[in-house]
C-alpha cells in the first residue's frame, strides 16, 4: 500500500470513529490499536477469520499491563477496523460488545472478593467506597474522621459474622447518615428517641419505602447491640412507612422463548438459560466453577449462596451439551493461561490456606471467566476472575427490548418465572422452596399468586354489555 493510500485509509478510519462518538483527541489511540493488529497479522485482513480474532483477543487479554478500559478501547478499535473498513462477512455478527463487557474488572468491594475478612483501613482512598458513602463523600468524610473507632468496630463485627459486602456497605452507610442527621453527635450518647426521630425523618422528609426504613432500623440496632453492647430497652416509636406488597415480574413461556431468541451470544444465552432453567440468582450463576458441574448425577452444586447454605439444582437436559462445551472452552483457555505463566483463580481465604495449590487447578476455574487477566483487587496477583454480572444484566435488558417485552425485565425475573412455572405445572411448594434455596416457605408463597387468581376468571361487566 502506497503512502498516499495509507494516509487516506487512516483518514477514513478516523472519520469512522466520529460515528462511534469517539472524541478526536482520543482517536489516535484507536489508530494505534488497529495498527498493532495489522502488524501482528500474517495475511490480508480480508482473509482473517473469527478464530483468528478470538485468538488475538485472548492473547491481548493476558497482557498484565492492559487495564480494563484499554482492553475495551482495543476491542472497539478492531470493531471499527473490521466492521467499517475491511467488512468481512463475519464482522457484523461478531460479539465485539461481549468481549468488551467481559473485560470488566472486579473492584475490591465486589461481592465475590470482598467476602474474606480484610484489614480495615478507613484512612485509605477506598474507605468511603467500602462504607457505601461514595455518593456523599463531602458530607460523610467528616463523620469518618470524627468517629473512626465506631466504624472499625462495626465493620469488624460484620466481617466476623461473614456478612456480605452489601450488608457492610448498607450498615455503615446508615450509621453515617444517622450521625450526620444528629449534627455529628457521638451515637454512644444518643438514645432510642434519637433513633425514632431519624426513622421518622426518612419517611416524612425522604419518602423512603418501608423496606428501606426497616433496613435503617436493623443497621442501628446491630450497631448498638453488637458494637456498643447496649440493649435498646425502650420501645422505639416512630411513624412507619406503609408496607407495599409487590408481586414478582413473571414472563410467560412464549415471552421466555422470545427473549432467548434475541440473545445472540452463546455464553450469554447459556447463562440466561441457567437462570431460568435452574432458578439461580445472578451471582450464583457468574460464580459457578468447573467442579460445581456434576454431569454424572446431572446436577449443579451452588456454593456460598445468599443464605450461606449450599444447595443442589438439576441440570436441564437441553443444556447438557452446551455446558460440556463451555467446560471444554475453559479447559483450553486455562491450558493456554498456564503455558503463558498465568492460570491462577481467586479462592476464598480459608480454602486458599487449606489447599495452596488449588488456585492453579482446572477444576477451580470459573465456568464463565473474564475475557482478560487482571490484578486481584486485594493482593495484586494476576488472576482470571469470573465475568462481571453487569454484562448479563445489560444483555437481558437489551434482548427484552429487542423482543418487544414491555414488562420490567431483569435477571431476577427469570428466577421468578422458574418458580411460577413450576407451580403452574403442579410441583409442590416445598420442592420449589428447596430449589430456590429459601429458608422459610413463606418467602416462596409469593409465587402462589399464579394459582390463586381471585377475580381473574370473573367476567367483566363491560364484557356483559355485549351479551
Amino acid at each position: 500500500m502506497k503512502d498516499q493510500s495509507v494516509s487516506r485509509f487512516w483518514d477514513n478510519y478516523i472519520a469512522k470513529t466520529k460515528s462511534y462518538k469517539i472524541k478526536s483527541f482520543v482517536a489516535r489511540w484507536y489508530v494505534r490499536h488497529a495498527e498493532d493488529y495489522i502488524k501482528h497479522a500474517s495475511s490480508r485482513l480480508s482473509q482473517h477469520s473469527v478464530s483468528q480474532m478470538d485468538k488475538y483477543l485472548r492473547e491481548k487479554g493476558r497482557n498484565p499491563n492492559l487495564e480494563g478500559w484499554q482492553y475495551r478501547q482495543l476491542v472497539m478499535a478492531l470493531k471499527i477496523l473490521f466492521v467499517e473498513m475491511v467488512r468481512p462477512a463475519w464482522a457484523g455478527e461478531y460479539p465485539w460488545d461481549d468481549w468488551a463487557a467481559a473485560a470488566d474488572s472486579l473492584a475490591d468491594h465486589h461481592a465475590t472478593v470482598a467476602r474474606d475478612f480484610q484489614a480495615i483501613e478507613l484512612e485509605s482512598n477506598t474507605a468511603l467506597e467500602f462504607t457505601g458513602a461514595k455518593s456523599d463523600t463531602a458530607l460523610f468524610k467528616p463523620v469518618l474522621e470524627l468517629y473512626p473507632e465506631h466504624f472499625r468496630a462495626l465493620i469488624t463485627q460484620i466481617r466476623l459474622r461473614h456478612y456480605s459486602i452489601r450488608t457492610e456497605q448498607s450498615y455503615s452507610g446508615w450509621l453515617l447518615r444517622y450521625i450526620s442527621f444528629h449534627s455529628m453527635q457521638d451515637p454512644a450518647e444518643l438514645s432510642e428517641i434519637h433513633i425514632s426521630r431519624f426513622l421518622e425523618h426518612l419517611v416524612i422528609a425522604r419518602k423512603v419505602s418501608s423496606s428501606t426504613q426497616r433496613q435503617a432500623l436493623s443497621s442501628l440496632v446491630f450497631f448498638y447491640r453488637q458494637v456498643l453492647q447496649r440493649e435498646l430497652t425502650e420501645t422505639i416509636n416512630f411513624v412507619r412507612s406503609l408496607k407495599t406488597r409487590r408481586l414478582p415480574v413473571v414472563l410467560t413461556a412464549d415471552e421466555i422463548q422470545q427473549l432467548f431468541a434475541c440473545i445472540e451470544n452463546p455464553t450469554q444465552h447459556l447463562m440466561a438459560n441457567l437462570l431460568y432453567g435452574c432458578g439461580m440468582r445472578l451471582m450464583e450463576c457468574v460464580r459457578l466453577r468447573i467442579l460445581d458441574m456434576d454431569f454424572g448425577y446431572q446436577q449443579i452444586l451452588l456454593r456460598n449462596t445468599k443464605a450461606r447454605k449450599d444447595r443442589v439444582v438439576p441440570i436441564p437436559k437441553l443444556l447438557t451439551v452446551a455446558l460440556k462445551s463451555q467446560v471444554e472452552k475453559v479447559k483450553t483457555l486455562h491450558a493456554e493461561d498456564v503455558e503463558q505463566g498465568f492460570g491462577n483463580v481467586y479462592i476464598p481465604g480459608a480454602l486458599a490456606r487449606k489447599y495452596p495449590n488449588a488456585e492453579r487447578e482446572f477444576r477451580w476455574q470459573y465456568l464463565f471467566p473474564s475475557s482478560r487477566i487482571s490484578g486481584d483487587p486485594r493482593s495484586g496477583v494476576m488472576r482470571r476472575h469470573h465475568v462481571h454480572e453487569n454484562g448479563l444484566q445489560k444483555h437481558i435488558k437489551k434482548a427484552g427490548e429487542k423482543a418487544g417485552i414491555t414488562k420490567k425485565l431483569n435477571c431476577h425475573a427469570l428466577r421468578h418465572s422458574f418458580a411460577t412455572h413450576l407451580l403452574e405445572n403442579g410441583y409442590d411448594i416445598r420442592t420449589v422452596q428447596e430449589l430456590l434455596g429459601h429458608a422459610d416457605v413463606s418467602t416462596t408463597m409469593i409465587y402462589t399468586h399464579v394459582l390463586n387468581k381471585p377475580g381473574i376468571t370473573v367476567t367483566s361487566p363491560l364484557d356483559m354489555l355485549g351479551t
